[in-house]
């Protein structure tokens, strides 16, 4: 079937006025949306979906998520049969989130089955939390995390709090692509929902006060700069923070109002330094010690602390997790929590050096898929048997305790405002702290690079890189013979030296290489699974045996990765 004869499909009656009027006029104009609205369909992964706003079955709308909806609503009542099934709902500060977020509700109202929507933007992991805390067979949240303002999305959570995972994701996916867009059930049924609001806000801030803080020491010498970068945490944080014992709050009053359009930023993505220059430039009037920034969705946070020279520095998400792993090992050591039988939680993306971190305190590192429901999975499949301490992604994610099964900004910006006022109290800054640490376990540096490749021409650009990649994999990177690749999509791993290929079963297939050389340098190849995008990890490790070390040996590392750069004509 043509992309024409596709979008003809939408001037049916099945579909409403203004949806009918919109796809009419993209034909009568012939405009270049109508390719890539109508080309494929919006891909309902294995954790949701997300995509551009807009009218086709390539775009999220209306009916995309009514069939996401129904077909989630018709795996739940065959899995649940005779149970009174509820659902917990929220969304971001996303356009059209709120009606997005209703919508949903009235689906799944439709189908007989009990919501618990709040009132107005919520966290994902405030999601995550509730879902578990109040019983629910599910949860739904309207985001798309930290892409641009076009872009919305929806992800799922089952009743363990974390998203979908093996065998419902590909069950729920079936069900999503056997419905038919005339079989969506809209007319929802609002005695079936129960409105929440801010007194679960108070619910979920307790916990992570509970499951984050470990010591109060110092808390109201801290200066502190925070900007939720117009999203929902500005419903949490602040609260959070001064519910701890945090006295000096400064806030980007400015980012503190929600929208959509993320007015004062080109990106609402912590990972970038540029959506933290107003908080940043707001920390040299205030003298701020650490500097905080959180995405949409308030999953993800981004954080800046003084370096050697005293100026803010935003951190890496290996180097926040980190700081933030070996803190809280160290306190559990302490506290003579740590019997053998406990574990954090990484991903195949992450820098190894948490493998370090873990054996220097006798605890397990179990890694996962990229994405946060991996870690999720972890703990479910560990439950009674191995403790899960904490866990980790490098883009911007962590999380503190097992109360939230999904990345979670408010507990990790708790425990990391703990670790700088207990610093500065002992004299010394994170950044200072971090340096100790890689004292221990060497020194690791990380570089992330991003190619955009965008529309269906960019798709099929990035499918055949990774086939190049595959079949003529590097032999040297930065001057260092290529001696192992994991193809994860094969589920293999070839010792290159010992001509060996042996099976890797533990993790599931995924599109995904990674490629170690003989002095321990790390690169992970991976198209993204929510932007059009193709992803270079690379990770470099030297030893370091003081401060003064430091500024050489990050010199040396940073030349490191321009090298493995050029080396894979990424320049």
């Amino acid at each position: 079937m043509t992309t024409l004869e596709r979008a003809k499909l939408w001037l049916s009656d099945t579909f409403d006025k203004e949806t009918r009027d919109a796809v009419q006029l993209l034909i009568d104009s012939n405009s270049p949306d109508l390719e890539d609205s109508f080309y494929k369909e919006l891909e309902f992964g294995t954790g949701g979906m997300r995509g551009i706003m807009g009218v086709g079955i390539n775009r999220l709308n209306k009916y995309t998520l009514g069939q996401a909806t129904q077909g989630l609503a018709n795996y739940m009542l065959s899995q649940f049969k005779g149970e009174d099934i509820k659902v917990a709902i929220a969304y971001d500060v996303r356009n059209n989130s709120r009606e997005f977020g209703k919508l949903v509700a009235d689906v799944l109202t439709a189908n007989g089955i009990k919501v618990l929507l709040f009132k107005d933007h919520r966290p994902t992991p405030e999601l995550s939390f509730t879902v578990r805390d109040k019983k629910c067979h599910g949860g739904i949240v309207l985001t798309a995390s930290h892409n641009p303002p076009e872009y919305n999305g929806y992800k799922v959570y089952w009743n363990d709090g974390a998203q979908i995972v093996p065998p419902h994701d590909e069950a729920i996916i079936n069900e999503v692509y056997s419905v038919k867009f005339e079989d969506i059930k809209f007319d929802g049924n609002d005695h079936l929902i129960e409105w929440i609001g801010e007194e679960q806000d108070d619910v979920y801030i307790d916990a992570c006060i509970e499951n984050s803080i470990y010591q109060d020491v110092g808390k109201e010498n801290l200066n502190i700069v925070f900007t939720s970068i117009h999203g929902t945490t500005y419903t949490t944080i602040p609260k959070a923070l001064k519910k701890a014992g945090f006295k000096k709050i400064d806030l980007v009053k400015e980012q503190m109002i929600p929208s959509g359009n993320f007015p004062t930023v080109d990106s609402p993505n912590p990972e970038e330094p540029a959506a933290l220059e107003m908080a940043m430039d707001l920390a040299k009037i205030t003298n701020a010690d650490i500097v905080i920034g959180t995405d949409p969705d308030g999953d993800r946070l981004g954080i800046a602390i003084r370096n050697l020279e005293g100026e803010i520095q935003l951190l890496n998400g290996n180097q926040t997790n980190t700081i933030l792993t070996y803190y809280i090992l160290n306190e559990w050591r302490k506290q003579g929590k740590i019997t053998g039988k406990e574990f954090i939680g990484s991903t195949i993306v992450t820098s190894d050096i948490f493998f370090d971190i873990a054996q220097k305190f006798g605890v397990d590192c179990k890694v996962g898929l990229t994405g946060f429901k991996w870690i999720g999975k972890m703990i479910r499949d560990f439950e009674g048997k191995e403790k899960f301490i904490c866990g980790g992604e490098e883009s911007f994610g962590f999380m503190t305790g097992d109360f939230v099964r999904d990345k979670d900004s408010c507990g990790s910006i708790l425990l990391a405002c703990e670790i700088a006022a207990w610093c500065k109290a002992n004299g010394k800054t994170m950044y200072q702290y971090l340096i100790e640490i890689y004292q221990e376990t060497g020194m690791y540096y990380e570089g992330l690079i991003n190619l955009v490749r965008k529309g269906k021409e960019g798709a099929e650009e990035i499918q055949e890189m990774m086939k190049n990649f595959r079949e003529n994999p590097p032999k040297e990177l930065a001057g260092s013979l290529v001696e192992e690749i994991k193809d994860f999509k094969e589920q293999t791993n070839f010792t290159v030296s010992k001509n060996e290929r042996t099976i890797m079963n533990d993790i599931p297939k995924s599109n995904v290489l990674i490629y170690y050389t003989q002095d321990g340098t790390k690169v992970c190849v991976r198209p993204s699974g929510t932007e059009p995008k193709i992803k270079f990890y690379i990770s470099v490790k030297e030893s370091i045996h003081s401060e003064t070390d430091f500024r050489d040996t990050l010199k040396s590392l940073e030349q490191k990765i321009e090298d493995v750069r050029r080396d894979l004509k990424l320049n």
